[in-house]
């Protein structure tokens, strides 16, 4: 026959060790205060959590791969093959240190292979940025990516539009147009 096991008065569970009267679980979890030592990377007063590294250092150290392709996968739900295959080098210069995932029609929700490429942080500022966009599209239209329409120069447009705006403030405020007399 089996014996009870008492339960534990904080988690209301059986409990097979005891420990300062509630269950070895609740006791590590509320009371026990883990020892802290300098960690052999940071030299942070942290508790260790293996090899004299704290939880960070630990990580970064034996799992960084792992936590990269995890996070890869959390922010762009691609595999981690693709991933590596796309950002090898930037489509553009070829720079290979520092590559971003761009995707070309804008959809982060279209992870096909033909719609992503890797840039490099300054081309893939440039891509997103309406002024310089016009300078890199002329390069990946040449190594056969498909661009979507980009831009039309609305310099004319901004001309047009901000004069009607300051005049509709102005009129609506009853101040009169110094610019236009």
């Amino acid at each position: 026959m089996s014996e009870l096991l008492p339960i534990c008065p904080k988690c209301n569970h059986p409990a097979k060790r005891i420990t300062k009267g509630i269950c070895h679980n609740c006791y590590r979890r509320l009371i026990w205060v883990p020892p802290k030592s300098p960690c052999k990377r940071c030299g942070r007063m942290r508790p260790i959590q293996a090899w004299g590294f704290c939880n960070g250092c630990y990580n970064s150290v034996f799992h960084i791969e792992k936590v990269k392709a995890h996070n890869r996968q959390n922010q762009h739900n691609i595999p981690n093959e693709l991933y590596k295959k796309v950002v090898q080098s930037c489509v553009v210069c070829g720079f290979d240190k520092i590559i971003d995932l761009h995707h070309l029609d804008h959809n982060h929700s279209n992870n096909s292979e033909l719609n992503l490429i890797g840039l490099c942080p300054n081309h893939h500022r440039m891509v997103h940025h309406r002024d310089f966009c016009q300078e890199v599209f002329p390069v990946l239209k040449s190594k056969g990516y498909s661009i979507p329409d980009s831009y039309e120069e609305d310099s004319e447009l901004k001309k047009n539009l901000i004069g009607t705006i300051h005049k509709k403030r102005l009129i609506a405020s009853g101040k009169p147009d110094i610019h236009n007399p």
